[in-house]
């Protein structure tokens, strides 16, 4: 009712006499009602609400027509004003964070500066050096106190309570003191968008990782999310509460078992044995901080288990206070030893990086409770008629069953098959019931129900030179470059089908829909989407498969820019009406980075990879890196798929996989040739050529054609061969782009080459580049000018273009001074493609 008393107010809308109205009550009650439906309802549906509502039959239509401009603008500033206060108050907790980081930045210069003199102190006067002990204490101290040795204490709740408060002291330190020498980490860039501003941990025991953040959330919510590690922790598989006592000051404290996933195939999973304390400081902000429990603390110990390393959590843990308008200030840190001795040397990297463990672990918390915030105030339902909880789910089991599948633990009901003489792929079996006979009973459908285990084929392997981000997006947008169309969809049939033969399946629309942006933060983007698989093969009886087959796709880490980023691509076979809780059996890759540094490439220096992977096994073509970057990073690639099958067919189903996996394999390595031109040489010393030879090829007769038709050169004259003509072709300042001539065959032109300002006047990559077709850039009057010129151009050879507004492939106009459209010829004289000249483009 407050809404309509808003409204009773005099609306000075002009009548015939001259005199003003005021609307009743009812009626504002009736034309609010109405805007609730309908916000801006046409001539007719205004006539039609006068008909239908007698008490505003004295109101004319123009007067209606207003008073929902007038309410369409107050909810337009209402909605801005809100959104302005949102950002208003996460600037202001960023900015008492800032200061909060600068007070901790003094207080460590102060100890710096301190120590520095006592250094000082020391060379000037060594003898008063060796006999004063307690100068001796603060030179071996470095920091403002040591950590007193933990003496031996019993498993009483006071020897337990004794060593909590002695955790919380020490996480306290760490999050807002000076017990750890924090760095800001690569690549961030703090802003109201980003995750947080996090920093890393520099000359410390293990490694640690720190975020501090805005959530819209209360204190105790967040840390009811943040305890629940296994819903937002993708490498946690499980926490174990062994036992919950309550402490004296209203705190409670936890014994916990955990256990993490590896990886890869190449290094086994960690488990922890914990104790975590929960507690309210005296200014109210609420603490949980854990710690792993040793024998030397003399509290209960947990035997080793089977198959895991144990590995230590040093002080960790939340602190959230709450915010003033609203919400939490939350400070995360993560501090563990992984122990890397017990994996292969190369993988040592994963285990020694605080950079990963603030992408997989840290920031992965914060993303959690800023997703769910934004859940919580939007409150909207998406794709499929699923919330966002719903799809993160569906998006979390995709990970989560990847990960089982990768880790196969006998308590799962996994074994290892013997191998074929080769250890490059492993095979695991599972015929554990409820696995199978859930998965069958989700995609019967009415058919008999055949299949009764379950076949993973999982390896790994290493990758030179090779950006994560960029590669695997190259395997999600060109899966037909890796995968065996019948055996991609092997599960799907296998699940679905009773007694037809498995069908020849193609993807009809790939990424035909993309459900939800999972998280979206400046650093990190996350993605659930489909893919549709049409049948086109005939079963045994020459009948086509009645239904399509869907696959869903978790795809992350796209950003290649971003330091320490895990890039995933997950799939698994679903049916067109699957339920959240249907069983999944996904499958796909997982590329984590080896190195620290941050790659300076772009994902623009390849010339075309498409076309480099045309030669297949009997060539290599490779593409050319004009950034300049020659700095070498390594990666771990692990692979893992899933396959539904009779148990007496296990013989064959193995060899079928071994031998799809490891063509998959030999794809990725012919992808990461193609990607990374720079590593053929590293042993040889001799430099490749830049670009292939095709693209030599393309450049010299761009420029020839255009010397022929416009009568003048496109590029400098040089000497040095068709390497400098592409080269300079490239770092052309117009932009230059090829398309395939298709007017005549009654199909939409694509482009096939782009030069790097061709490739960012369209905003896409040279891999997207092929999906791009010409008629998306211009709009009508482009596209009705371009068929007028293309006879001229087929019969002059060029055509001049007025200047004009086209689109980017992100939707934003771009201006142009004049173009140029000029006829390509190939050696023989023969058309080969179209190439455009823009001149002075700009963005708008």
């Amino acid at each position: 009712m407050m809404a309509v008393a808003t409204y009773c107010n005099e609306f000075k809308a002009g009548m015939d006499n001259g005199k003003y109205v005021r609307y009743t009550p009812e009626q504002v009650e009736a034309l609010e009602r109405f805007y609730h439906e309908c916000p801006k309802p046409s001539s007719i549906r205004r006539q039609q609400l006068i008909r239908e509502c007698p008490i505003l039959s004295n109101i004319e239509p123009k007067q209606i027509k207003v008073w929902f401009q007038n309410r369409r603008c107050r909810e337009k500033q209402r909605k801005e004003a809100l959104r302005l206060q949102a950002v208003n108050r996460k600037l202001t907790a960023m900015n008492k964070l800032l200061m909060e980081e600068n007070d901790r930045l003094q207080k460590q210069v102060s100890q710096l500066v301190y120590e520095n003199s006592y250094f000082r102190q020391q060379t000037q006067n060594t003898t008063l050096a060796t006999t004063d002990a307690s100068c001796e204490s603060v030179v071996t101290n470095g920091q403002h106190h040591l950590t007193p040795q933990h003496l031996p204490r019993d498993a009483s709740p006071a020897g337990l309570l004794s060593i909590a408060e002695e955790t919380l002291t020490e996480f306290l330190s760490k999050a807002t003191g000076t017990a750890v020498e924090w760095v800001q980490m690569p690549g961030m860039k703090p802003g109201p968008d980003s995750v947080g501003i996090v920093a890393i941990s520099h000359g410390c025991t293990g490694v640690a990782a720190r975020v501090c953040g805005l959530v819209g959330l209360e204190p105790t919510r967040v840390a009811e999310i943040l305890k629940d590690r296994p819903s937002w922790f993708r490498d946690c598989r499980a926490v174990d509460v062994l036992n919950v006592l309550p402490t004296g000051n209203g705190g409670t404290i936890e014994l916990l078992y955990m256990q993490l996933y590896a990886p890869t195939t190449l290094a086994p999973p960690r488990d922890f044995w914990l104790l975590r304390y929960t507690s309210v400081l005296d200014d109210s902000s609420l603490v949980v901080c854990e710690r792993s429990l040793s024998n030397t603390q003399g509290g209960p110990s947990m035997p080793i288990v089977q198959h895991f390393v144990r590995a230590e959590m040093l002080p960790s843990g939340y602190l959230i206070r709450p915010c003033e308008g609203g919400g939490s200030i939350i400070h995360i840190v993560d501090h563990m030893d992984l122990e890397a001795f017990s994996v292969p040397e190369v993988l040592r990297p994963l285990y020694e990086s605080s950079t990963i463990l603030a992408q997989r672990a840290t920031m992965a918390a914060l993303r959690q409770l800023r997703q769910i915030a934004q859940e919580v105030s939007r409150s909207t339902v998406t794709g499929w008629g699923r919330r966002p909880a719903a799809l993160r789910a569906l998006s979390q089991r995709l990970s989560r069953g990847f990960n089982e599948a990768l880790n196969g633990f006998t308590d799962e009901g996994w074994s290892m098959m013997g191998n074929d003489g080769l250890d490059d792929v492993t095979i695991l079996l599972n015929s554990s019931p409820g696995k199978i006979m859930g998965a069958n009973l989700a995609f019967a459908n009415g058919f008999p129900v055949m299949n009764n285990a379950i076949l993973c084929a999982k390896a790994s392997m290493l990758l030179q030179n090779v950006p994560p981000a960029i590669l695997l997006r190259f395997l999600r947008e060109h899966r037909s470059e890796w995968a065996d169309s019948n055996i991609d969809a092997y599960s799907a049939a296998a699940l679905k089908v009773g007694s037809c033969s498995m069908p020849v399946f193609r993807v009809a629309s790939f990424g035909g829909q993309v459900i939800l942006p999972l998280a979206h933060t400046i650093e990190h983007e996350e993605f659930l989407e489909i893919i549709k698989l049409e049948s086109v093969g005939p079963c045994q009886d020459n009948s086509v498969m009645p239904n399509d087959v869907f696959l869903l796709q978790h795809y992350s880490g796209v950003d290649e820019n971003a330091v320490g980023m895990c890039s995933e691509l997950i799939f698994a076979p679903i049916d067109a009406a699957f339920s959240d809780d249907a069983p999944l059996l996904p499958s796909g890759f997982r590329i984590i980075p080896l190195d620290s540094g941050v790659d300076a490439s772009s994902p623009n220096r390849t010339l075309d990879l498409a076309s480099a992977l045309e030669v297949g096994a009997t060539g290599s073509r490779v593409s050319g890196d004009y950034s300049g970057n020659s700095n070498s990073t390594r990666s771990v690639m692990t692979i893992a798929f899933q396959f539904p099958f009779e148990s007496h067919l296990h013989e064959n189903v193995a060899s079928m996989a071994r031998q799809y996996v490891r063509s998959i394999i030999s794809s990725v390595q012919r992808v990461a040739l193609a990607l990374s031109p720079s590593h053929l040489s590293s042993h040889s010393g001799l430099r490749p050529p830049p670009g292939t030879p095709e693209a030599h090829t393309l450049a010299c007769w761009i420029c020839r054609s255009y010397r022929n038709y416009l009568g003048m050169e496109l590029l400098k004259p040089s000497n040095e061969g068709s390497e400098s003509i592409l080269k300079t072709l490239w770092h052309h300042q117009d932009a230059i782009m090829c398309c395939t001539l298709k007017w005549l065959m009654q199909a939409l032109p694509v482009f096939t080459f782009a030069n790097q300002a061709g490739l960012d006047m369209l905003e896409t990559t040279l891999v997207a580049l092929q999906d791009i077709t010409l008629e998306k850039i211009f709009d009508d009057h482009g596209r009705k000018t371009l068929s007028l010129e293309f006879p001229q151009i087929m019969q002059q050879g060029f055509a001049c273009l007025q200047g004009g507004i086209c689109l980017s492939s992100m939707g934003r106009p771009v201006s142009y001074e004049r173009g140029i459209a000029w006829k390509v010829l190939n050696e023989e004289e023969n058309s080969h493609c179209i190439c455009f000249l823009f001149v002075n483009w700009s963005f708008i």
